[in-house]
């Protein structure tokens, strides 16, 4: 049996009414650190704290838990991108040891700086378009 659902309907502000949340739109707006629901509004405020409440939409963000999601995936992206380019760094120039160390480190540091914010949003986009976690029965 199969389940059909009614298309989204949109009001005035342009965002999407209880019928559907689309995943893939809502998680790019996550990754620009975004309200999932219109898009305009700030999810984070001092670096990893979600907001409330939407600044410009007013969607209940206080029900959203990232909790360790967005540090797993930060370590998995930088662990999977690191690693490889370690190896292939290190066997083609052979760097000095104090060298690659400082090397490699700067840039697992930056690169998780910048993943951490950006995988929290797509944590909490998630969420609000899979209805999970106090996001069922909210705009």
């Amino acid at each position: 049996m199969t389940e059909t659902s009614a298309p989204a309907t949109s009001d005035v502000t342009g965002t999407l009414s209880l019928d559907e949340r689309p995943t893939w739109p809502a998680l790019a707006k996550g990754w620009r650190r975004r309200c999932p629901n219109c898009g305009k509004g700030e999810v984070l405020h001092s670096y990893l704290k979600v907001n409330d409440t939407c600044s410009e939409c007013g969607l209940d963000l206080s029900q959203a838990r990232a909790d360790d999601g967005p540090a797993y995936l930060t370590i998995l992206l930088v662990g999977h991108i690191m690693a490889p380019l370690l190896h292939v760094v290190y066997f083609t120039w052979r760097p000095e040891p104090l060298v690659t160390f400082s090397v490699f480190s700067i840039g697992c540091i930056v690169s998780s700086l910048y993943l951490l914010p950006r995988l929290k949003g797509v944590v909490v986009a998630y969420q609000w378009a899979r209805r999970m976690h106090g996001f069922d029965n909210k705009s």
